[in-house]
């Protein structure tokens, strides 16, 4: 892997584009509909950036290249099942998604719903498989761990918050934790899956605390995007969050207060990965692209 941060992040999604139009391959059957719109939803051109948390740790502590981009993929499939959600009118009711139509606008809501039930699906199914990793005590921990990233205790118990959030009139505190589960933990289990192929308990440990920091970095950052980006830039309307009331980091620390925390986060986070040296250089570098980002 490139040890420069933009050719390393396009390569990665380069590749894991096309594991993933590998694991979804196009089907003419009656089922088709919904593979159209799954493949929709997975090959739009996202900058990958969980992925790319996984091959660089992989390419950092030597795990096998396959088992890396395997488990990046169902790590992807994971994140784009959560948006097509997320932009369902149900829930956030949002009609564009990196630049382009939601999948329930481009299709409909029925259609949208299937195919994310079937990425959420398909994503253990890939985890699995013997491809993804020999070691079947492997595969088993990488399984529990993306469920539990994903589910009540993660990213779909943060969801549940978010859509109380509005009359729950949240502090910093409960904002941290609404974030900690909605988008820190599947960026947490990313960061440390690379440990998990490898059987690395301290990597493990020391990596999912910087994926913790990074998510909640990755949040305040799109929490300050909402107030100073364009749709052009950030793919999606902005200011929803401030027209319908909803507490951000923003809101509660204003512009300043929120572009200090980023700070401290990923001060923070870079801290975590002084046990690997100079070897997480790229791991670094995404923490700082996580603060500088446009989109």
């Amino acid at each position: 892997m490139s040890h420069d941060f933009a050719t390393a992040l396009a390569a990665t999604a380069s590749a894991v584009n096309q594991r993933l139009d590998e694991l979804i391959p196009p089907t003419t059957g009656p089922e088709g509909r919904v593979v159209e719109a799954m493949r929709y939803a997975v090959l739009d051109g996202g900058k990958r950036f969980r992925p790319f948390l996984i091959c660089a740790g992989a390419d950092m502590l030597g795990a096998a290249p396959e088992s890396a981009l395997r488990t990046a993929a169902a790590v992807e499939m994971i994140h784009c099942y959560s948006l097509i959600h997320d932009d369902l009118p149900a829930m956030d009711n949002d009609d564009l998604r990196r630049g382009r139509p939601t999948v329930h606008k481009h299709w409909d809501e029925a259609t949208a719903i299937l195919a994310g039930d079937a990425l959420l699906t398909l994503a253990f199914e890939v985890l699995a498989a013997k491809d993804t990793s020999p070691n079947a005590d492997i595969r088993t921990a990488l399984i529990a761990g993306l469920a539990k990233a994903s589910g009540a205790a993660g990213m779909v118990g943060g969801q549940m918050i978010d859509l109380a959030a509005l009359n729950a009139n949240l502090d910093v505190a409960g904002l941290t934790h609404l974030q900690a589960l909605k988008t820190g933990a599947l960026i947490a289990f990313s960061a440390s899956a690379a440990a998990v192929l490898k059987n690395d308990d301290a990597a493990q440990v020391a990596l999912h605390a910087y994926g913790l920091d990074v998510g909640l970095a990755f949040q305040v950052t799109d929490d300050i995007l909402d107030v100073e980006g364009s749709s052009g830039q950030i793919g999606k309307t902005p200011g929803k969050d401030k027209a319908a009331g909803k507490p951000t980091f923003v809101s509660q620390l204003g512009l300043g207060g929120a572009k200090m925390m980023a700070r401290s986060l990923l001060e923070r986070a870079v801290g975590h990965l002084d046990i690997f040296g100079h070897q997480a250089g790229l791991l670094h570098q995404a923490a700082v692209f996580v603060l500088e980002r446009k989109s």
